[in-house]
């Protein structure tokens, strides 16, 4: 398997698991309606386990632009593979997106609410301040960035092994700092589902809030390049 086949297929994984709690959760008539944020939090968690374990020996599975960015900056990643992981991890966001869709439509038909429907792709505050989502996304995504940094290896990322401790890190920034803005902390699964949001035949939706949009991918990639800043003069010098 090429780096560039795992990367998309990772992040198809975690899209199609991660989001696919959300549905589960927030979509009617689903075996899963109302349970709540635990389960939320808890299917992310695990959706990253299976993701990492999948392909990290073949990619050092990433799955995110976020960290591919963030190891870059930190010298434990070449910038010029940074591309090929990009358009892998974005079109992997969006593969996991179309299979969530496919998976829960007869619950989309059946969901009055659009809110809901549009919260199945893509986060959203849940206090609308562009200045304190951006900061909330940027905080989030730090600690993920810090972490993976911490358990990384050069050149290659996680192994199958770092599974584990990524899924927690990932289920604790979801309990203690997901509440402001759903924490996205990662571009490819929101931006590459929000497109999905838009053009799918989704009955009853609304608009896919693009006036929005800019702060789970700006967000992120900020938090990820002072997460490696921090890391190089903390480890690094």
């Amino acid at each position: 398997m090429t780096p560039f086949i795992a990367e998309l297929l990772g992040t198809a994984l975690l899209v199609l698991l991660g989001n696919g709690v959300v549905a589960n959760v927030v979509l009617d008539k689903t075996k899963g309606h109302g349970s709540g944020w635990i389960v939320i939090t808890t299917g992310w968690g695990l959706g990253v386990f299976v993701a990492v374990y999948a392909v990290a020996t073949y990619s050092g599975a990433h799955i995110n632009p976020a960290v591919t960015i963030g190891l870059a900056a930190a010298g434990k990643f070449a910038w010029s593979l940074v591309p090929l992981y990009l358009a892998a991890q974005f079109l992997g966001g969006a593969l996991g997106a179309l299979l969530v869709w496919l998976h829960y439509k007869p619950h989309f038909a059946e969901t009055e609410d659009a809110d809901s429907k549009l919260a199945v792709f893509a986060t959203g505050p849940a206090i609308r301040t562009p200045a304190g989502n951006f900061i909330a996304e940027l905080i989030g995504t730090f600690v993920l960035v810090f972490g993976v940094l911490s358990i990384a290896t050069p050149d290659v990322g996680l192994g199958a092994l770092d599974a584990i401790p990524v899924a927690l890190l990932v289920l604790v920034i979801g309990l203690s700092l997901g509440g402001p803005t759903g924490y996205a902390i990662n571009p490819a699964r929101d931006l590459s589902p929000r497109i999905m949001h838009a053009i799918l035949p989704i009955p009853g939706k609304r608009d896919s809030d693009w006036a929005y949009a800019w702060i789970p991918v700006a967000g992120p990639i900020g938090g990820a390049l002072v997460a490696a800043a921090l890391y190089g003069w903390l480890f690094t010098g």
